[in-house]
């Protein structure tokens, strides 16, 4: 990989990779020990202290247990984590972490909602990484870490409003769009998310063909909304696009199948898919 650019992703990365190096070294062990004992791969390890890899979150919740550091890692992956996204995203990703309230709609299946496999396959097209293999799993890593936020405890009320047609275009691999449509109907029914079609019936709307749009509430009342085109990201806390955005999401609620009936509008394309 080239030299990082950013400054901020270079501490980020580094202080995660010094401090593994730190621990295996205070341990007495070499990478060639930490890979036998742990069973990963001693070039991934390596890469990993020389901040050029984003692990996954499972990776750092083994070493914390291996080196006996409670959630020392972790916490450290996770400030690492916000490295993987560019610089204008970093603020929204921040506020996303911390909200109490999530109101979402997407004309795709929405980034909290997705599978590995699919992220995965979505990351790997020419739009998103320039098919650098090493990039694309790092941006596959953050965006699982993203995922969760909805499993945090206390938990955010989340509710994702998703076009049809992000529902009638499946994924190129069977098994990864069958999966994915399980794990959208499994999270639909935790008792925090709720999950709403917003079928074609519906008509024309107030954002349709602009992109999706992600409202956030804080613990402390302070609200702010996030909209984002093909190319280009917008995040304002102004009350007063705050509010007709709102408006707009409040709309399309509406327009939208119940959360019960989006239940069973999903489990009919999960059988459709499979037949």
């Amino acid at each position: 990989m080239g030299e990082a650019v950013d400054g901020e992703r270079e501490a980020g990365r580094g202080v995660l990779g010094r401090t593994l190096k730190f621990l295996r070294e205070q341990a007495g062990k070499s990478l060639g020990h930490l890979a036998e004992d742990t069973g990963y791969d001693k070039s991934y390890l390596g890469r990993l202290e020389k901040g050029e890899r984003l692990s996954k979150r499972a990776v750092m919740e083994d070493l914390d247990s291996y080196y006996g550091c409670a959630d020392l890692l972790v916490t450290l992956w996770r400030m690492a984590q916000l490295d993987a996204f560019k610089d204008k995203y970093k603020t929204y990703m921040e506020l996303e972490a911390t909200a109490r309230i999530l109101r979402v709609y997407t004309p795709d299946v929405p980034g909290l909602l997705q599978t590995e496999d699919l992220t995965r396959e979505v990351l790997s097209g020419p739009q998103a990484t320039a098919g650098n293999s090493d990039d694309v799993e790092e941006q596959v890593a953050a965006r699982l870490g993203r995922q969760l936020l909805l499993r945090k405890n206390p938990a955010p009320s989340a509710r994702f409003i998703i076009d049809e047609p992000a529902f009638r275009r499946p994924s190129a691999n069977a098994e990864i769009w069958d999966g994915q449509l399980l794990h959208i109907e499994a999270v639909a029914q935790w008792p925090n998310v709720a999950v709403q079609v917003l079928p074609f019936s519906a008509g024309v709307h107030p954002l349709m063909g602009k992109g999706s749009l992600t409202l956030l509430w804080q613990e402390d009342g302070s609200s702010a909304a996030y909209t984002e085109g093909d190319s280009s990201g917008l995040l304002t806390d102004d009350p007063e696009a705050v509010l007709r955005h709102r408006l707009s999401y409040d709309l399309l609620r509406d327009l939208a199948l119940s959360p019960s009936d989006s239940l069973t509008f999903i489990r009919d394309v999960l059988e459709e898919h499979r037949s």
